[in-house]
């Protein structure tokens, strides 16, 4: 199994540089770690006293890497995860917030290993996410990663702006659905044509 760091400088590298897609809630972006999130943190880069969109463009992957192990790996405890599922769940926290772990339990609750969908990994969460793992240790991430999959195609059908994350302009997969599948193994990936009609309501 890959290493924290080592998950952290994969997802650093999949986010990419900075980026200020007015389309983004997340605002001026990069290296995945957003203008919001250093303004929580304090990170003033620059020392002027104000966190701004210069900070986030002064951030280095040294201090991105530091931020996602720190705030979005161990802050919400997920070491105490099954390890086949820290790459996963750490990436989507990083998209997606709590609602990463919140995905993680309606599976482990359909699975029927009850736990409260409050985003929170607490000794409930972690009893049932492991029984789960023990339970189907071939299927469990495959099934975590098809969640994010539609969590992000859902997505998708509530904000029309953020569809062009889900669907190329040529009509392919977009962005947050191939980051998805590349925790699904290939055979649950699906077929061009499937993500065609998945999305074709959007025009």
């Amino acid at each position: 199994m890959p290493s924290v760091e080592e998950i952290a400088d994969e997802i650093i590298t999949g986010e990419g540089g900075f980026v200020d897609d007015p389309d983004d809630p997340g605002g001026a972006t990069k290296w995945g770690v957003t203008i919001h999130t250093l303004r929580r943190l304090g990170v003033d880069l620059d020392g002027d006293g104000q966190v701004t969109r210069g900070d986030v463009q002064r951030l280095s992957r040294r201090k991105a890497r530091e931020i996602f192990v720190r705030e979005y790996f161990e802050g919400p405890g997920l070491g105490r995860l099954p390890a086949l599922l820290h790459a996963t769940v750490f990436d989507m926290q990083v998209n997606a917030g709590r609602e990463a772990v919140r995905l993680l339990q309606r599976l482990v609750t359909r699975m029927g290993f009850p736990a409260a969908e409050d985003g929170i990994i607490g000794p409930v969460t972690v009893s049932a996410v492991r029984r789960a793992a023990e339970a189907a240790p071939h299927h469990i991430a495959d099934a975590y990663g098809i969640e994010r999959r539609s969590y992000f195609y859902r997505l998708a059908d509530q904000r029309p702006t953020s569809r062009k994350y889900a669907r190329r302009r040529d009509g392919g997969k977009g962005g947050w659905i191939t980051r998805a599948e590349a925790f699904i193994s290939p055979k649950y990936h699906l077929t061009e044509a499937q993500h065609r009609e998945r999305v074709r309501a959007w025009g």
